[in-house]
C-alpha cells in the first residue's frame, strides 16, 4: 500500500473524517498537524495550492481534502490509489 501524508489541524471535524476513512482503508498515514507545527501550514499549501484542512497525498499524487477522498471511495478510485495502481 502507498505511503499517505495528511495535513491536519486541532479540532477539525473533516481531518477527523479523513483519518478514519483512510484508517477504515489500512492505510499507513503520516499526519502533520499545523496546530503543532505552523510551517507544516506553509509546507500544505506550497504542496497543495490550498488553505483549508485536511489535504491529503497519496504517495505524491494530492488526492485533496475530505469531500474529495469519500468522492474518490464513492467511484472506487481510492483503493486503487492506496494500491499504487
Amino acid at each position: 500500500m502507498v505511503p499517505v501524508t495528511v495535513y491536519t489541524r486541532n479540532g477539525c471535524p473533516y481531518c477527523t473524517a479523513a483519518l478514519s476513512l483512510l484508517s477504515k482503508k489500512g492505510a499507513k498515514v503520516t499526519e502533520y498537524n499545523a496546530s503543532t507545527n505552523p510551517a507544516y501550514r506553509a509546507e500544505m499549501m506550497q504542496k497543495s495550492g490550498r488553505t483549508t484542512y485536511p489535504q491529503v497525498f497519496i504517495g505524491s499524487t494530492h488526492a485533496g481534502g475530505c469531500d474529495d477522498i469519500h468522492d474518490l471511495d464513492s467511484r472506487g478510485e481510492l483503493d486503487r490509489l492506496l494500491a499504487g495502481a
